[in-house]
């Protein structure tokens, strides 16, 4: 279980790192991402295919089902838990799906900057 538990949490991490999951959770969606509801997202654009995958990984991923992953939660994820600190935005002790989505955007332009550094010295 905790295998696939890992295997889930890396690929929400990469899909949200990558842009996928940039959809903003509807206000009546906070509690939880609802993987049941229409795949749209809160601009009315349908969600991608790894933005659905995300949304369901992440549900996937809290075993408590409050809509939130605890710091117990990501124990088992050393990058996850490295980083939770920097991803509570809100400083409540829990990380959730908005935060997972801002700390992917905050990711992936730093690698971008990274990358088009590496790209100067070249």
């Amino acid at each position: 279980m905790h295998q696939r538990a890992a295997g889930l949490l890396c690929g929400l991490v990469l899909l949200t790192a990558c842009g996928l999951g940039l959809a903003q959770t509807p206000a009546a969606d906070a509690a939880a991402p609802d993987t049941t509801a229409p795949a749209e997202s809160a601009t009315g654009a349908p969600l991608s295919k790894g933005e659905i995958k995300a949304r369901r990984d992440f549900q996937l991923l809290d075993f408590n089902k409050d809509g939130k992953l605890s710091r117990t939660e990501v124990t088992l994820f050393p990058r996850l838990a490295a980083a939770f600190d920097t991803a509570d935005t809100d400083k409540d002790g829990f990380v959730s799906f908005e935060e997972v989505e801002a700390f992917a955007v905050q990711y992936r332009a730093e690698r971008a900057a990274k990358a088009a550094q590496q790209a100067e010295k070249n």
